[in-house]
């Protein structure tokens, strides 16, 4: 991946730093950084895009909510990172996210919405986490998730996960069935209910 850009970018958590690479597909990519990552392991939070939660304040997921709460454990701790993977529906693009919402809609929860669209559960791929985190030159990290899937692809490409935090938003009537979903047929690792 080739490193386009960087800047400040102040939130109302603390200034950060924001670093776009480019993949070869095209696609770019951001590191959202605080602080110095070297010595002890950093808190990281791998996070894909979601248009609907992240901008758009969505309350059928917890993606909006999840990447406040890295940013704030983040801006408390004072460094850590957020890599921003650009990885809409989890990996099924917005047209086809929104497809998955309309089946959703009509009874079907996230992962057969998936299913009947052609599509895998989650067709993330966690190959370009593991190249940030390379550039970044960090192999032990803390990682916030709750997804036992992003922990196993980043720990098979050497990744030490020194610690799993956990990110928890709270749970809303919109997305109940979402969340329970995730817990039943992902393994998504949520310590409340």
């Amino acid at each position: 991946m080739e490193r386009i850009a960087e800047a400040k970018l102040p939130t109302p958590f603390a200034e950060f730093r924001i670093t776009v690479f480019k993949a070869p597909d095209g696609k770019e990519h951001v590191v959202i950084a605080l602080g110095d990552l070297s010595g002890a392991p950093p808190l990281i939070r791998v996070h894909s895009e979601c248009l609907t939660g992240d901008a758009l304040f969505s309350l059928r997921c917890d993606c909006g909510a999840q990447l406040n709460i890295a940013l704030q454990k983040i801006a408390a701790e004072g460094r850590g990172a957020v890599l921003y993977l650009r990885q809409e529906g989890r990996g099924i693009g917005l047209g086809n996210k929104i497809r998955a919402y309309e089946l959703q809609d009509l009874g079907a929860d996230t992962v057969e919405a998936n299913h009947q669209l052609g599509f895998p559960a989650d067709a993330r791929e966690y190959g370009l986490a593991i190249e940030l985190l390379h550039q970044l030159g960090l192999c032990h990290i803390r990682l916030m998730t709750n997804n036992p899937r992003k922990l196993d692809a980043l720990t098979k490409e050497g990744i030490v996960i020194d610690e799993r935090v956990p990110i928890e938003s709270g749970r809303n009537p919109y997305n109940e069935k979402y969340l329970d979903a995730k817990a039943a047929k992902l393994g998504h690792l949520f310590e409340s209910h």
